[in-house]
């Protein structure tokens, strides 16, 4: 059982990510690899920081604004100098590959001798009792946050710049400052999501945030997927979707392992899963056409 719940914590440390990767290929449709980059960036500042006596609050915040602005940067350089948003991605994201060791300064840190967050806010003496309580509360803030965020002027004019970019140009919206703030609100979550997760499972190394966006990935096709099947419109319930979305995701993970698929597979499982995911929709497509 503790396997699950295991489980479901990392789900929950994810949530940020999966709601970032929302917000970037959903709502912007940019394909933003800079999530391997700026996932590792979140870690390695919160690292960074409580090794030198910082507030995991105050690293948590200072991990944001790392991801805020490698997701600027992904945005300026698609917007600024024309290039493709998955290039440009690619460019920062390989950047930020030596950025985060410089401040790491090696290949790995454990964090297993100073405080987190999860002990600072928590009320309950068992450490995983402790550890969802805070990351529930948190998932609950983010849920808020982004819901009354997406629905205000402000998010209504990102959304349209993802949805017709020359008819909000028209409506004299500044599109590129759109795409900058969404890149970085997105990397922001991300970066978030980076610094939890480092917190959670003790360590940071350099090399956490590879292939973390098909993980991101899988959970919002899921979330994408109930919302396309259930006709959901309004924005608190496909954010609620998509959280769910990854909380299935890593709870197939688990179940995967569980049942004695070697966890050096698991990259390839995650690639797998992500696969069938992206596959069902159109096999089913498939077979109504056929039927007809």
């Amino acid at each position: 059982m503790d396997f699950y719940v295991a489980a479901i914590i990392q789900a929950l440390c994810f949530g940020p990510l999966v709601i970032g990767l929302f917000l970037s290929m959903k709502i912007f449709n940019i394909p933003d690899i800079t999530t391997d980059g700026s996932y590792t960036l979140g870690a390695v500042i919160t690292a960074v920081g409580l090794s030198n006596g910082y507030p995991p609050l105050v690293t948590l915040f200072l991990a944001m604004l790392g991801g805020a602005f490698a997701g600027g940067c992904t945005a300026l350089i698609h917007t600024g100098l024309r290039i493709h948003a998955l290039l440009a991605g690619i460019l920062v994201m390989t950047a930020l590959y030596s950025v985060n060791l410089v401040l790491l300064g090696r290949s790995n840190l454990p964090l297993l001798g100073f405080a987190d967050i999860f002990a600072g806010l928590g009320l309950f003496t068992r450490t995983d009792d402790n550890t969802l309580f805070v990351l529930v509360l948190f998932v609950v803030i983010l849920l808020f946050a982004m819901s009354y965020l997406l629905r205000s002027d402000f998010g209504i004019a990102l959304r349209a710049t993802g949805d017709s970019e020359p008819m909000i140009r028209a409506q004299g919206v500044n599109t590129t400052r759109m795409k900058v703030y969404g890149l970085a609100m997105s990397n922001a979550l991300v970066a978030w999501s980076g610094s939890l997760m480092a917190q959670f499972q003790g360590f940071v190394d350099i090399n956490m945030g590879i292939g973390i966006v098909i993980s991101g990935l899988g959970a919002v096709i899921i979330g994408d997927t109930l919302i396309n099947f259930l006709k959901v419109r309004a924005i608190p319930p496909m954010l609620c979707w998509v959280l769910f979305g990854v909380i299935t995701f890593q709870l197939m993970l688990a179940l995967a392992l569980d049942a004695g698929v070697d966890a050096n597979l698991l990259k390839l499982t995650t690639s797998v899963l992500v696969l069938v995911i992206v596959a069902l929709p159109r096999f089913g497509g498939i077979l109504e056409f056929n039927r007809r």
